[in-house]
């Protein structure tokens, strides 16, 4: 069986990085903790979720906000839940591609939300219902009905798993690869996209990569593009895309003369929101952006923010970029170099791999 046989699509390989700027496991890590509550944020906008950016820096600081559903609000705790523990299997070095890496963060991230969590689809109770994907004016997708001991779906898994591993040594492929895998089989009753993507930037951040957010005010972009993954079962803009939300895009499209650009969704309008992210003495982010369809009209305004023009394609992705490397790596947003540490241990004589870095062993 083919590689792209194994995981139900397909992509143009030669579209792909080959060279991506790598850091310390230990840095990598960290940046991820310094940007986690825009994570946080950026994930439950994905998901439709009301919660602003500075009620989910207030939630995750163990102060509860006021006039929010709890299960709004659980949802928010159980991405924060989830990333805490992805940070942790990374820096411990126990992440792993496998199954139980896979179910072990689902059962943090659709805890109280999805039918069932922390198994797949057939393995617990529930043996029967088969969910789909809602696409809008181009109807639905189905995947693999639901059985008892979900015996299908776990050949599915495992053939999927071993022709990654097999023929796909690249480690940005691998790990988009596999977030979109997730995303097409639905493993799982719900929370297969956002499980999916913790463990693409599992993959990553292994592997010394920074991780990899979809950003709040692209929103819109996201979900019109994975509406064509499912589809077209082509997975070559997808990959595109999740390239183009990384920290560090410009510097990898240096290295990677090649890479094609991000095609245009004329369809797609993007709109300059006022400040609204100070709040409760919270700073936040004075020139956010949402993209209609990050939420319903409904939400939007429980956000707080008010449409004001729209906005081109361009200076859309290059506000998400300034602003994912202004909360990445506390500088402005300007080129950015691979980091290296200088400080020596005085023990070894060697570079000491931590310096500069203030974990939080609680974390």
């Amino acid at each position: 069986m083919t590689l792209f046989d194994a995981l139900g699509f397909h992509w143009n390989r030669d579209s792909v990085p080959r060279e991506v700027p790598r850091a310390s496991l230990e840095r990598v890590v960290f940046r991820f903790r310094r940007m986690l509550p825009e994570y946080v944020w950026d994930a439950g906008v994905l998901e439709g979720n009301p919660f602003t950016f500075p009620e989910v820096k207030t939630l995750l600081e163990g102060v509860t906000v006021g006039g929010r559903k709890l299960s709004d609000q659980e949802q928010i705790l159980n991405l924060a839940e989830s990333s805490k523990f992805l940070m942790n299997l990374v820096r411990n070095r126990e992440f792993k591609l496998d199954k139980a890496t896979f179910s072990s963060l689902h059962t943090l991230v659709a805890r109280n939300e999805a039918l069932e969590w922390g198994h797949f689809r057939g393995e617990g109770l529930e043996t029967q219902f088969t969910p789909d994907v809602a696409l809008g004016e181009r109807g639905r997708f189905t995947p693999l009905a639901t059985e008892p001991g979900a015996v299908r779906l776990n050949e599915v898994f495992a053939s999927g798993l071993r022709s990654l591993e097999q023929n796909v040594s690249n480690p940005f492929e691998r790990a988009t690869a596999f977030f979109l895998f997730g995303a097409l089989q639905q493993f799982f009753f719900d929370g297969n996209k956002r499980t999916s993507r913790f463990m693409m930037n599992g993959v990553l951040m292994t592997e010394g990569i920074d991780a990899v957010s979809i950003p709040a005010i692209r929103a819109a972009e996201f979900n019109s593009r994975m509406v064509d993954f499912y589809t077209t079962r082509n997975a070559t803009e997808m990959m595109a895309f999740v390239l183009d939300c990384h920290p560090e895009v410009s510097q990898i499209r240096q290295l990677n003369p090649g890479l094609s650009a991000v095609r245009d969704l004329p369809d797609i309008q993007y709109f300059s929101l006022r400040d609204s992210m100070k709040q409760s003495g919270h700073e936040a982010h004075s020139t956010e952006r949402v993209a209609p369809g990050a939420a319903d009209d409904k939400e939007a305004m429980a956000m707080g923010e008010q449409p004001a023009g729209a906005f081109s394609l361009e200076e859309t992705r290059r506000e998400a970029r300034d602003n994912w490397r202004r909360n990445y790596y506390g500088t402005r947003a300007s080129p950015i170099e691979p980091q290296t540490n200088t400080r020596q241990d005085p023990k070894t004589n060697q570079p000491d791999r931590d310096s500069g870095l203030d974990f939080d062993p609680e974390v």
